[in-house]
């Protein structure tokens, strides 16, 4: 016999879960949801409350990160597998999603019986991307294997810090890189902090005048 998959729930619409609770629960023998969080704490309460099989959650938590949520809750109980079902059809939000360590990264447009074979597939250890973004996936390796890396890297820059760097020289506050990359205000000031110091610079201004001196951005 199959075993049920126990998921929690986590969106800051309450339409979207129960919505997806609906879907869902068209397949008892398939999926059990146990609960339903709206945001970050309560996700995390439920988590480690319920202790399911997959936490299901949005990459955007109204003012909290779907992506500090996986790192947590995974910090908690390594064995969870998170699922980000989100629409945004964004490649950069799936790399963030991938380096928290998640084990899949869904558009809303999917169907019940896709999701559900999703969460199954997860539960044995593979991760699942849309297919929508599985092609860019693949052309992203393709020019890394042809020796297009990110700008900055061989300053050392990793490819998040590059990103903060280009939010930095497009005048971005630290709050509004938090939002663009959808982490923390105190992860992009560790990040500009590593920045700063690959760069030999101790400033913003400077490390503006680094990047644009070396041609990084146009």
């Amino acid at each position: 016999m199959k075993q049920v998959v126990r998921v929690v729930l986590a969106d800051d619409h309450e339409m979207v879960l129960q919505g997806v609770t609906a879907m869902l629960s068209q397949f008892p023998e398939d999926v059990e949801v146990l609960g339903m969080a709206t945001n970050q704490l309560e996700a995390l309460e439920l988590t480690a409350r319920l202790d399911p099989d997959v936490l299901l959650c949005d990459i955007r938590l109204g003012k909290d990160s779907g992506l500090d949520l996986c790192q947590q809750a995974k910090a908690a109980n390594p064995a969870l597998h998170v699922v980000f079902l989100t629409v945004y059809d964004d490649e950069q939000y799936l790399y963030q999603a991938l380096r928290v360590d998640a084990s899949g990264y869904i558009l809303k447009r999917i169907d019940a019986v896709e999701l559900v074979g999703h969460l199954r597939r997860v539960t044995t250890g593979e991760v699942v991307i849309d297919p929508s973004l599985a092609g860019r996936i693949a052309m992203s390796a393709a020019r890394i294997n042809a020796g297009e890396f990110w700008p900055g890297a061989h300053l050392g820059l990793t490819q998040r810090e590059s990103e903060v760097l280009a939010l930095l020289v497009s005048s971005h506050s630290n709050k509004g890189i938090a939002a663009k990359l959808i982490v923390s205000e105190d992860t992009v000031k560790t990040h500009i902090r590593g920045l700063y110091r690959k760069l030999g610079v101790s400033d913003r201004g400077s490390a503006i005048a680094v990047a644009l001196r070396e041609g990084l951005y146009q």
